[in-house]
């Protein structure tokens, strides 16, 4: 149990890391989770609560026991995650082939763009220079262009690996689980 000095203090530090102050900043970090959806659920359409259920009974097989089918349902939502993060991986390398890089080229528009821009470079977090056409960069030729591609896609999809292994976790653990309770019948 905290005391209360303890809890005053945590209350401080909790104070402290409350993420970006600025308007900017927290623009920014309100659109995180709206990169990839994958921070979001299934979804709980009747789509795929019958490709749930399909999975589910070939996992459980002939088992009747509640618990079983409950974590083969569970392994079932799992494997169905993993199946979605794959396809986001794919259409992320898919989307460099095509634009030659994930993120927006700088385009100087009005006076204040440039500005900012500007004041970017100073601090060291631009470089200075007409902007890059990513797509001028790619090879032309395979099997070049997707060996590039991937290059380009890894940091991404390094970032990707978080949600990718989380679900493997729980669909391994549910199989576990399943497989446990049909031996224990």
């Amino acid at each position: 149990m905290a005391s209360e000095r303890q809890t005053e203090a945590n209350r401080r530090n909790a104070g402290s890391s409350a993420g970006p102050r600025s308007v900017a900043g927290k623009k920014r970090a309100a659109h995180n989770a709206y990169r990839h959806g994958l921070s979001l659920s299934l979804g709980s359409s009747a789509a795929v609560a019958r490709q749930v259920d399909k999975l589910s009974r070939k996992i459980a097989g002939n088992a009747k026991s509640e618990i079983v089918l409950r974590y083969a349902r569970d392994a079932a939502k799992a494997e169905l995650e993993l199946e979605r993060i794959r396809k986001v991986k794919v259409a992320l390398v898919e989307r460099v082939l095509v634009f030659g890089a994930l993120g927006p080229t700088v385009r100087f528009g009005p006076v204040t763009k440039a500005l900012r821009h500007l004041k970017l470079v100073i601090a060291g977090k631009a470089m200075l220079g007409e902007p890059i056409d990513p797509l001028a960069t790619l090879p032309s030729e395979e099997p070049e262009r997707s060996a590039e591609a991937m290059r380009r896609a890894v940091p991404d999809l390094i970032r990707l690996d978080r949600y990718e292994g989380r679900a493997v976790r729980r669909r391994d653990h549910a199989i576990k689980r399943t497989i446990n309770n049909r031996l224990s019948k």
